[in-house]
């Protein structure tokens, strides 16, 4: 059986071809829902093979195939013969043509397969896959008009959620990316950082620093536990932002053995979090422009903040994203959900009046390309959706789009008993109602700027 799927994006052909070529592509367009990780992606379209590990420690092999590459107009791959190949067919033809009138930047997109799987399981992933690649050639585009030279971005927490999926938006921009690891460097991508005593070529020829490492804030609030949190961001954060600080000196300054020439950053961008506002504000509407709250994520999140102060008094620019409740399958609170509403055990939490501040993970990573790359953009931005919506709408929304009753209402002991009182409080029963003012007032594009229309994209439920 061939299944076909095409669409038409707004890039240039040699742009599209080239998008697919590039490191993290397979990663872009691999649906979150699907329990599949991508372990190693094709150095070549044309002879290139690619991995993906599946459940069961099954692996998918797609070897690219010489004899059909043709750019920028086709390359394909086929699923090796073993072992899944020996009860599976799976030849992928992915095919690009010019589209509109002359002089229009337009491209119909492809995607033709060979396969013994039903059209039912093809149809949502290839959808996802072209709404990821026009949404991504858009976002890039967006990007370039006030940066239109490549970067060299060095990330930290490159491993984690956001990282990994924000490297792969930056190498299919076209950026470089070198990732800061606390292990000693694998290739010339990466480099050995010291969060308490960075050394003083980190930096050396990176344009730009995104700060994401920090320990998870989930579980309960003991003594350790907030110690870790609090030490693994301030301190960490204050080292780099002194580094990123020297790299900014006078060029008219000498340079030493200790501080070769290395030039300057042009961002300095930190992981933050909405809990600078407190757990609990009522139904006053914050921006970036409010107070700080009381609480330890706001003292923690503040001081944070603050340790940024040596980049920013360099001249630096600086933007900390205050980041929202995450959505995506693949982790964080969605991720502990789905199963449940799936069973049909989901519902409100408490009285389910408690606003959330959400902010799809693709969405949360075109503000990251904007930070790094917009020279207007700096300070405390909020990293959520322009619609917050209560705790009730949130779930019957989720159960709506799976397909599921949300008739379970958890009572408010519930989370007390696994995170403590202030962990609960501060985490699960929290109630906030923050908009994105500063991205607003700058015109900022939202690919999935409401919740219904995220889910669904998230879960291939269109």
């Amino acid at each position: 059986m061939e299944f076909t799927y095409s669409t038409v994006v707004n890039a240039g052909l040699s742009d599209v071809f080239a998008w697919h070529g590039r490191p993290g592509a397979m990663a872009r367009l691999t649906p979150p829902w699907l329990p599949v990780r991508v372990l190693q992606e094709a150095n070549s379209l044309q002879d290139g093979q690619a991995v993906l590990g599946l459940p069961g420690g099954l692996r998918w092999v797609a070897v690219h195939q010489p004899a059909s590459y043709d750019p920028p107009n086709m390359f394909a791959d086929e699923l090796e013969s073993c072992p899944l190949g020996a009860v599976l067919s799976w030849r992928h033809r992915h095919q690009f043509a010019e589209a509109g009138e002359a002089g229009e930047r337009a491209t119909i997109v492809t995607d033709a397969v060979d396969t013994t799987l039903p059209d039912r399981m093809l149809r949502p992933m290839f959808a996802y896959r072209h709404r990821q690649l026009a949404d991504d050639l858009a976002a890039q585009a967006r990007a370039r008009a006030t940066c239109p030279d490549p970067l060299t971005v060095a990330v930290t927490g490159s491993g984690g959620l956001i990282g990994t999926a924000l490297t792969a938006l930056l190498t299919t921009g076209g950026h470089r990316v070198i990732r800061l690891v606390r292990r000693p460097p694998r290739n010339s991508e990466e480099r050995q950082w010291r969060p308490e005593e960075p050394a003083p070529t980190l930096l050396s020829g990176v344009d730009a620093l995104v700060h994401l490492a920090g320990a998870s804030i989930g579980g309960r609030f003991t003594p350790d536990r907030k110690r870790e949190i609090a030490d693994s961001r301030i301190l960490p954060t204050r080292r780099l932002a002194e580094l990123a600080a020297a790299t900014a000196a006078d060029p008219k300054t000498p340079k030493t053995p200790k501080t070769p020439d290395i030039p300057g950053l042009r961002a300095f961008v930190t992981a933050s979090a909405i809990g600078f506002y407190g757990p609990d504000r009522g139904e006053e509407i914050l921006t970036e422009a409010s107070s700080r709250g009381a609480g330890f994520l706001a003292d923690v999140v503040a001081d944070w903040e603050d340790a940024a102060a040596p980049a920013a008094a360099a001249g630096i620019r600086t933007v900390q994203v205050r980041t929202g409740i995450v959505q995506t399958p693949r982790g964080g609170m969605l991720r502990l959900l789905t199963p449940l509403f799936e069973a049909g055990l989901g519902g409100r939490l408490g009285s389910g009046t408690q606003w959330l501040a959400w902010i799809g993970l693709d969405d949360l990573l075109d503000i990251y390309l904007r930070a790094v790359t917009d020279p207007h953009l700096s300070g405390p931005v909020n990293a959520v959706a322009p619609e917050p919506v209560r705790n009730i709408d949130y779930t019957r929304t989720l159960a709506r789009v799976l397909h599921r009753p949300a008739l379970l209402p958890v009572p408010a002991f519930g989370p007390r008993l696994l995170l403590g009182a202030e962990g609960a409080a501060e985490l699960v029963q929290a109630s906030q109602y923050v908009r994105p003012e500063a991205l607003i007032g700058a015109g900022h594009h939202f690919r999935q700027p409401h919740l219904e229309q995220a889910l669904r994209h998230l879960f291939g439920r269109r």
